[in-house]
């Protein structure tokens, strides 16, 4: 306000020099008169009754200065280099402390791409002078822009010893009573995240007790959702209070922020059985239309506490319908989901499948792909691993391996083993080559040993394994059902012969399943050299796996 009074002042000295040759001596006392009126009240009052040759430039002045203000504004924001951000200290702009402060937080977003840009960026004459110019009138700063500043100044590296820094730290330490609750979460946040030196540790447990202290301030569900998700985890108090909060806004959640919640307790293996009953219970109750993201976020937030040890599931609730996350594997049997609702028509012919299926068999897209694939190793995982287990499972229509099962580029390894088993067996009905299951995994081959060790006709016998059973005979006692998998080199850990857990997960699916598993690794196969090899190799490995079955 002080700088908008001496250029008023200043237009009127102006005018008054052009005009005091032909002014009298009452003209020069009335000069002073409405010099003095302007200074004391052009702040607060209209000054329409000044004198028309006096007004004019005040006037101007005013009109001017909010144009100028949004058009640097504008400049600022649409700034695509810091060289335009920096240019703007000189010419014609006057910058004022907020325009200063929203060109360091532009600068800041500008260079979190080129980090390398940062070192010389600190070096500039310009850079130097607007920080100046900033710590010159920091106390005008507004609120939302000052809890944005001081993580931009933390990003862009400024010294911890530069009295910059230092003023905008004890700028915050000073409003912190002031600030919003919102902007004391993003300062904490911008504390912890990106910097880690002592001072700003400091300034972070200062804000995390305003945070405890001023947690009843909170009255909208997405400040809580983002509070928790950003700064809970930094203050154990502090968390405990937003769980209390949250189960006060609980019931004015939507799907999105339910899934939020869920997600953060899990990411910190957190067991709130209140508010997990809370949204367990709103989740029925609500007809919200839960896609298929939602519904998968949800099942593995149930899951994940659940393995922290030492807890107790929840206490059941009734459903009514649906695929109840609870009936999972590991989770708390609380855990109630309705129907999801497909986000298209369906055009299987199979209509609509309960729970989270309806979602994705349906979907071309390799992200649709891969998800249904998650879906049948929970689904597997259910039938195989928990006995116990008495909810629903995937429909049969849902785990029939679909065309792009099988529909995958042969690979050298794939091609060679194929071939030397078809040798070995020496008949077709003697063994199955690329075996789809319902449990998600492809068998490169399968075959059944009599107790003799001797080829069965594999495909005359009940194989549960096949989502659409061929045969119809028992397997006789004594026989034993053997799977080979073959395992590339993308299979393994880097540097190691140990399996990535996508493929310890199928061993332990399909030796659950009842089959002895021959592993066929590439680094095995990569040392024979010819076809009789080959064949030996794959009847030694079928002994050793029937041998150690038997020793046990």
């Amino acid at each position: 306000m002080a700088a908008h009074l001496v250029k008023r002042c200043t237009c009127l000295l102006r005018e008054a020099a052009r005009q005091a040759p032909a002014m009298a001596p009452v003209g020069r006392l009335r000069l002073a008169w409405v010099a003095h009126k302007t200074l004391t009240s052009s702040a607060t009052s209209p000054i329409s009754h000044l004198p028309g040759s006096l007004m004019e430039p005040v006037e101007k002045e005013r009109a001017s200065t909010p144009y100028i203000e949004k058009q640097v504004d504008h400049l600022i924001k649409k700034a695509t280099r810091p060289e335009e951000l920096l240019e703007l200290l000189g010419g014609s702009h006057d910058l004022d402390s907020n325009q200063a402060a929203m060109v360091l937080i532009r600068l800041s977003h500008l260079l979190s791409e080129k980090p390398e840009d940062k070192g010389l960026l600190i070096q500039d004459a310009h850079f130097h002078q607007l920080l100046c110019l900033l710590n010159s009138q920091i106390a005008s700063v507004w609120h939302g822009t000052l809890s944005k500043l001081l993580g931009s100044l933390y990003a862009l590296g400024i010294p911890k010893a530069s009295k910059e820094l230092q003023s905008v730290e004890q700028e915050v330490r000073w409003r912190m009573r002031k600030l919003k609750y919102k902007h004391l979460a993003f300062l904490a946040e911008s504390c912890a995240t990106l910097s880690q030196e002592q001072h700003s540790q400091e300034l972070l447990a200062e804000l995390l007790t305003h945070l405890e202290r001023r947690w009843t301030e909170i009255e909208d569900s997405h400040t809580l959702v983002t509070v928790m998700m950003k700064v809970g985890h930094l203050s154990e108090p502090l968390m405990n209070r937003l769980e209390d909060k949250c189960l006060e806004l609980v019931e004015h959640f939507g799907p999105n922020e339910l899934r939020k919640v869920l997600v953060m307790l899990a990411a910190q293996s957190r067991r709130s059985v209140p508010l997990l009953r809370a949204i367990s219970y709103h989740l029925v109750q609500k007809p919200f239309s839960l896609t298929k993201d939602v519904l998968l976020d949800v099942a593995y937030a149930y899951a994940r506490p659940e393995q922290s040890a030492g807890h107790h599931p929840a206490p059941p609730v009734q459903r009514t319908s649906g695929f109840c996350a609870s009936e999972l594997p590991s989770r708390p049997r609380g855990s109630v989901l309705q129907p999801g609702e497909p986000p298209a028509p369906s055009t299987t012919g199979t209509g609509k499948l309960p729970g989270l299926v309806c979602l994705v068999p349906g979907g071309k897209s390799q992200k649709d792909q891969n998800t249904f694939q998650k879906l049948l190793h929970i689904n597997a995982t259910a039938l195989l691993e928990y006995p116990e287990y008495s909810g629903p499972l995937l429909p049969a229509s849902a785990v029939a391996p679909g065309p792009s099962a099988l529909d995958r580029k042969v690979t050298p390894l794939q091609k060679e083993l194929q071939e030397t088993l078809k040798g070995l067996l020496g008949s077709a009905d003697k063994g199955s080559l690329e075996v789809a299951t319902q449990y998600g995994w492809v068998l490169d081959a399968e075959v059944l040993l009599d107790s003799d060790g001797e080829f069965l006709p594999v495909r005359d016998f009940v194989a549960p394994h096949l989502a659409q059973p061929t045969g119809s005979q028992s397997p006789p006692p004594g026989s034993k059902r053997l799977a080979f998998l073959r395992w590339e080199f993308p299979n393994f850990n880097s540097r190691s012969k140990d399996l990535l857990g996508r493929f310890v997960l199928a061993r332990r699916h399909i030796v659950a399943a009842g089959f002895l598993i021959v592993d066929v690794p590439f680094y095995e196969w990569l040392e024979l050299k010819s076809e009789w090899q080959k064949g030996a190799y794959l009847k030694d490995k079928m002994r050793k796996a029937v041998a150690e079955e038997l020793a046990k």
